[in-house]
């Protein structure tokens, strides 16, 4: 009989103490949520269409030093290396860059555009301006006394005058800094706060 008293106040112990443990980790997860959920004013966002994410990569970096929140714009239809060929004048990309009025479809949206102070745009230039997705994106939201920046990568072009453009055709109530600037080589984090700090 003692010995049963003795194994059921063992299991009563061991069961305390895995209640504690959950209820520990518990609270770890809710800190650690509770960290991740910090409201950001500023959003990086970027499209990236080549295999090798060079806009991507940029964009990762640059919300780092930026302190913030990342979003890429992701085409309904993924771009092929086919619809890239600009090199084709039938191809995707070319068609969608003789016409202005061109507004290839996103696949989702920010949510919380509302908290954005300043929003940093990236993209690849395509016929010396900025593809026309950057413009869907932009006339989703109402960015009216928003601070815009414009950032690209290139593999000759500077920013002309896709910042201008972008402007005029989408977001003119915004507060846009202008020209905005070609970010190739990925450049290290130290390099774009020096750059952040320039805008300020």
């Amino acid at each position: 009989m003692k010995k049963l008293a003795s194994l059921l106040l063992v299991a009563l112990m061991l069961g305390a103490c895995q209640n504690s443990t959950q209820n520990s980790n518990n609270a770890t997860q809710n800190v650690a949520t509770a960290t991740d959920s910090v409201a950001r004013t500023t959003l990086v966002a970027y499209f990236s269409a080549s295999e090798a994410h060079i806009t991507a990569q940029v964009a990762k970096t640059l919300a780092e030093a930026a302190d913030a929140d990342l979003f890429e714009i992701v085409p309904e239809q993924v771009y092929t290396a086919e619809d890239l060929d600009w090199h084709n004048e039938n191809s995707r990309s070319s068609v969608e860059m003789k016409d202005s009025t061109a507004r290839p479809a996103v696949a989702s949206k920010v949510e919380n555009m509302a908290q954005y102070n300043t929003i940093y745009v990236g993209f690849p230039i395509w016929w010396y301006t900025a593809p026309r997705i950057i413009n869907t994106f932009l006339e989703q939201y109402d960015l009216s006394g928003k601070t815009i920046i414009p950032f690209a990568t290139s593999g000759g072009s500077d920013m002309g005058k896709s910042g201008e453009d972008l402007q005029k055709a989408s977001a003119p109530a915004a507060n846009w800094i202008l020209p905005g600037k070609v970010l190739n080589g990925n450049p290290p984090v130290d390099s774009l706060k020096t750059w952040i700090a320039t805008l300020k």
